[in-house]
C-alpha cells in the first residue's frame, strides 16, 4: 500500500512528513507514544489503567497467599508495586513484610 500511495502526488508530502529515521523512531518510542500500537505488552489493573513500576495499587478482592497463613483483605494498599517482566497479568508487592506475586486482575490503580 505504501508504494500505490507514493505514487499519489496527494499522498507524497505527507508521506514525507510521516517517515521516522531510526534516531526519530528511538526518541518517539521512548515518549511512550507506541503504548497504543499494541507491539508494545502492558501490565494493566482491572480497568485497564496502565500500571508503571513504583505504583501503588489496591486490592479489589481479600486473597489468600500461598504458602503463607495470610489472607491479604479486600482494599488493601499495596505500594511501590513491581512490574514482572515476563509475564504482564502478574506484579510483585509488599503485604505486611511479605513480597508476593499478585495477578493484574484483583489490583486497581491507586490514584
Amino acid at each position: 500500500m505504501l508504494n500505490r500511495l507514493r505514487q499519489e502526488s496527494w499522498a507524497v508530502d505527507g508521506l514525507d512528513m510521516m517517515y521516522l529515521d531510526d534516531t526519530q523512531l528511538a526518541w518517539a518510542k521512548a515518549t511512550g507514544d507506541h503504548e497504543n500500537d499494541n507491539s508494545v505488552d502492558l501490565h494493566k489493573d482491572c480497568n485497564g489503567q496502565v500500571l508503571q513500576a513504583g505504583d501503588n495499587v489496591v486490592l479489589i478482592k481479600s486473597l489468600d497467599v500461598k504458602g503463607s497463613s495470610l489472607n491479604a483483605k479486600m482494599g488493601t494498599v499495596v505500594k511501590n508495586i513491581k512490574l514482572v517482566e515476563d509475564n504482564t497479568e502478574q506484579i510483585e508487592g509488599k503485604i505486611e513484610g511479605q513480597t508476593i506475586i499478585i495477578l493484574t486482575k484483583f489490583v486497581r490503580k491507586q490514584h
